[in-house]
């Protein structure tokens, strides 16, 4: 059974800029994109420790085609989004959010 998926409000607004960059170079790769990005999710829900180990105690998951990672991590019967952060971003900017 999957698990409920919990996004951080902050990971809401980076997912949604990410969505608008893309929108305004392409509304079909902005489409792509949210596919991408629901897919993961998905995945995430129905195995969440397929995924790596990453910092503090969490996990990461590369969007499908796209430089953006889904960091999260498994508490109690939900899966925590804490970021959904560009690869080349300073890894761990999300910390804070873990605590």
């Amino acid at each position: 059974m999957p698990l409920e998926i919990k996004f951080h409000p902050v990971a809401v607004q980076e997912a949604t800029e990410a969505r608008q960059w893309y929108f305004d170079r392409s509304p079909t790769a902005a489409f792509a994109f949210d596919e991408a990005l629901d897919l993961a999710v998905a995945q995430l829900a129905e195995h969440p420790n397929r995924w790596a180990k990453y910092l503090h105690g969490t996990r990461h998951l590369t969007l499908r085609k796209f430089p953006y990672v889904v960091v999260y991590r498994v508490a109690g019967s939900a899966i925590e989004v804490i970021a959904v952060a560009h690869e080349k971003r300073r890894p761990g900017y999300w910390k804070s959010r873990t605590e």
